[in-house]
């Protein structure tokens, strides 16, 4: 169980370190809309990984076998999704046609259940996560039963809740500490990499469909 368990942690810190889409959107959000909501969208990227794992350990290779074709379609679809995230998050910042509730330090209030499916959903478009699991866990094969499974799913899905929250709590700060005068530079910033992102996966998912 320990074993899995350690196996899990590793798991889940390679496949949410690496800084990506998904990485970039949760430092945003924590930057415009605060800590609570970058909590939010980090728990909803973890969460997908947790449903993920979930899947690799329970389905094994077969489930590659049905999200395999898949991957191409879904990553054309989230390159898209991320393109159209990015630009409205520029058009909002010359738009006055939508008034956005804000606190005194100008942050955007939205709410954090929406901000956490979001998320999940916009993670979920990644399915090379669950081959990436499954993978993993044939090549593991002192994972054993169904326990020692889940212990890993679960501890994948901690580590990368941890790493997700880190996140979160970093775009916070810098919000904090950039103030109204870098908050619009950084915003900037920030949604351009996204469409940036957004391109290169779509640019993958339409050779690979």
């Amino acid at each position: 169980m320990i074993e899995a368990a350690i196996a899990g942690a590793v798991a889940g810190l390679a496949i949410a370190v690496p800084v990506g889409a998904i990485a970039v959107l949760i430092i945003q959000t924590g930057l415009t809309r605060g800590i609570r909501a970058g909590l939010a969208a980090g728990a909803g990227a973890a969460t997908a990984d947790l449903i993920y794992a979930t899947l690799a350990v329970i389905a094994g290779l077969g489930v590659t076998q049905l999200i395999g074709p898949l991957v191409g379609p879904l990553r054309v679809v989230g390159g898209i999704v991320l393109i159209v995230i990015g630009a409205r998050g520029l058009a909002s910042l010359r738009s006055p046609r939508e008034v956005i509730p804000t606190d005194e330090a100008g942050r955007v209030h939205r709410p954090h259940r929406r901000t956490y499916l979001e998320l999940l959903a916009l993670t979920l478009l990644n399915p090379a996560t669950v081959i990436y699991f499954a993978a993993l866990t044939v090549g593991l094969p002192r994972l054993g039963g169904l326990p020692e499974r889940l212990a890993f799913a679960a501890a994948a899905f901690a580590t990368s809740l941890l790493w997700q929250s880190l996140l979160a709590v970093f775009g916070a700060a810098l919000g904090r500490g950039s103030g109204q005068r870098l908050r619009r530079p950084t915003t900037i910033f920030g949604n351009a990499v996204v469409i940036a992102l957004g391109i290169l996966i779509l640019i993958d998912g339409l050779r690979s469909a």
